[in-house]
């Protein structure tokens, strides 16, 4: 695992490709689903690609959600 700058530790997401997703990236996934009122996207039999494919949507989806609105 790498440190990220706020001294929290990363999670690996992913180290084969077919293989079943870690614990780690369930409880990730579930967490972040819950956060983005997403409930559809854990899935308790999910490879780790599919896996980090949707941690990474969700974190994407939570940032743009935190950012205030455009306005011109």
């Amino acid at each position: 695992m790498t440190q990220s700058p706020d001294t929290r530790p990363e999670p690996v997401l992913t180290t084969g490709a077919g293989d079943p997703m870690t614990a780690e990236q369930a409880a990730l996934l579930r967490r972040l689903a819950h956060d983005a009122r997403d409930f559809e996207a854990f899935g308790e039999h999910l490879t780790q690609d599919e896996a980090a494919r949707r941690i990474a949507t969700l974190e994407a989806k939570l940032k743009l959600q935190g950012q205030p609105p455009h306005t011109q």
